[in-house]
């Protein structure tokens, strides 16, 4: 067994100021979701039968195989950086660093969403309310309001996870209970007007595919992020019990808040042509009333700000980790004295994603998943050469069902990637594939670079694992 080297992942915090269950399951449901926003488009591209299939089966094939081996290498590698570490473990640095890279760069693109998302719904909201159109004529105004949201929960994470968690807690109660009011009240004029909402199952001018395949990359973005809390490990109290529990929580909490709504919304709102980004306000209102509409349209932005707030936390970690390795530059490294949270990797990551709401990048969700897809790829790949080559490593929680429930959990993801990526190409042409392998291949060219004259002859931090019989591995 080597020894450890001389560098540490140290960001401690006490016990009084660690995730429990509760505000975890929070910030898990906004790292993955944030209410059924955003899902307007996939009844109004794949038809209400095939929105209300990809709702309910993507937990099933993509969801339950990501929190299965996130949920076996959490707690069989508690270790900070989470799958960052899982991945430099079990396929040594030169796969770590991928997985580290290609994570950071997709959240580029997916960390900019949501500040932009918020300034369009305060737009919509003060035009339809006061007529002030301020933020849809002028863009220095619209991108100010997306700095103001970005740089306000940086101060938030800088003050340490405990706030993130408290309040993901309460954005959670204020987005969910809207959603919860129009789901009973719309399964209510239901029962009473019984009416076949998931018709038709799909448009008439599309296929079959072309409808699964066009809902498909929606739902995936929608149903990713299982393992984005396990870059801060260190801050969960107990987190070998507390993070299963909370995976195990969050995905139907997460699967229910999307059908519910869906459904609901479909038989008050049957027109499903209608159904574009931003439209569940109007189906609220048409169940509820005005006044549910006008909760609906502002847990949309309450929802945006938490999705922002809750995935800095997780994702500011990743410069931090690889700056502790070598990769990035020291300064990186360096902890708040009050707080000891990683406030120059935060405010790195803020100052990303300030310039990428500057333009319109919606249309890059697709490379997001794709590249998304290859990191997770590499931590399933991790989960299949930890159990070869390290079989005695203890594992609190197992992927049930020996090597064929490995193969199952595995294949089920790649699997759905790769009928993605294969409508894709059908629907859409080859562009966004080149752009997605593009951006994989920067980790690649990349890693020689920084591993010459960055990294130099910086070590890197150790990753320990423990065996059944008590015995330590730290290399």
């Amino acid at each position: 067994m080597s020894q450890p080297t001389n560098a540490e992942y140290t960001l401690p915090s006490s016990p009084g100021r660690k995730l429990t269950l509760l505000p975890l399951v929070m910030i898990l449901f906004f790292s993955v979701s944030g209410g059924a926003y955003g899902l307007e488009d996939l009844v109004g591209s794949s038809g209400p039968g095939m929105a209300l299939l990809l709702i309910m089966i993507t937990p099933i094939i993509w969801s339950l195989p990501s929190a299965l081996m996130v949920a076996e290498l959490s707690t069989a590698m508690p270790a900070p950086g989470g799958y960052y570490a899982w991945v430099k473990r079990a396929l040594g640095p030169f796969w770590g660093f991928q997985e580290g890279w290609w994570s950071w760069v997709t959240s580029f693109v997916d960390m900019a969403i949501y500040p932009v998302l918020f300034a369009d719904y305060l737009n919509t909201l003060l035009i339809q309310q006061f007529g002030f159109k301020l933020l849809e004529e002028n863009e220095l105004a619209h991108w100010a309001v997306t700095l103001v949201v970005i740089w306000s929960f940086v101060l938030v994470n800088i003050r340490g996870s405990k706030g993130v968690g408290e309040a993901s807690k309460y954005f959670g109660l204020f987005v969910l209970v809207p959603f919860g009011v129009m789901s009973v009240l719309g399964l209510f004029q239901l029962v009473g007007n019984p009416v076949a909402f998931w018709t038709p199952f799909i448009p008439e001018e599309s296929t079959m595919l072309g409808a699964f395949g066009t809902g498909l990359f929606v739902v995936m973005w929608n149903y990713l992020g299982w393992d984005s809390v396990s870059t801060v490990t260190e801050d969960i109290h107990q987190p070998k019990k507390t993070f299963p529990r909370a995976l195990a929580l969050a995905i139907p909490l997460i699967t229910l808040c999307y059908l519910l709504p869906v459904g609901a919304g479909l038989q008050a709102a049957p027109d499903w042509s209608l159904w574009t980004a931003g439209y569940f306000p109007e189906v609220a209102a048409l169940v509820g009333g005005s006044w549910l509409g006008a909760w609906m349209a502002i847990g949309g932005l309450v929802s945006a700000a938490a999705l922002f707030n809750a995935l800095m936390l997780s994702i500011s970690r990743l410069p931090y980790f690889m700056a502790e390795d070598g990769y990035l530059p020291q300064a990186i490294t360096k902890r708040h004295a009050k707080y000891d949270t990683p406030y120059i990797a935060i405010a790195v990551c803020a100052s990303i994603y300030s310039f990428f709401t500057l333009s319109a990048f919606a249309s890059l969700v697709v490379v997001d998943v794709i590249v998304y897809s290859a990191a997770l790829i590499l931590e399933f790949a991790a989960l299949i050469a930890l159990r070869i080559n390290e079989p005695n490593m203890k594992r609190p929680v197992r992927v049930p069902g020996g090597w064929p429930g490995i193969i199952i959990v595995t294949a089920l993801p790649c699997a759905v990637l790769a009928l993605a990526v294969y409508s894709t190409w059908v629907e859409e042409g080859a562009i966004a594939l080149y752009m997605s392998a593009a951006a994989i291949m920067s980790g690649p060219i990349l890693y020689p670079f920084l591993k010459k004259y960055v990294k130099k002859d910086r070590p890197s931090v150790p990753v320990e694992i423990e065996y059944e019989d008590g015995t330590v591995s730290v290399r």
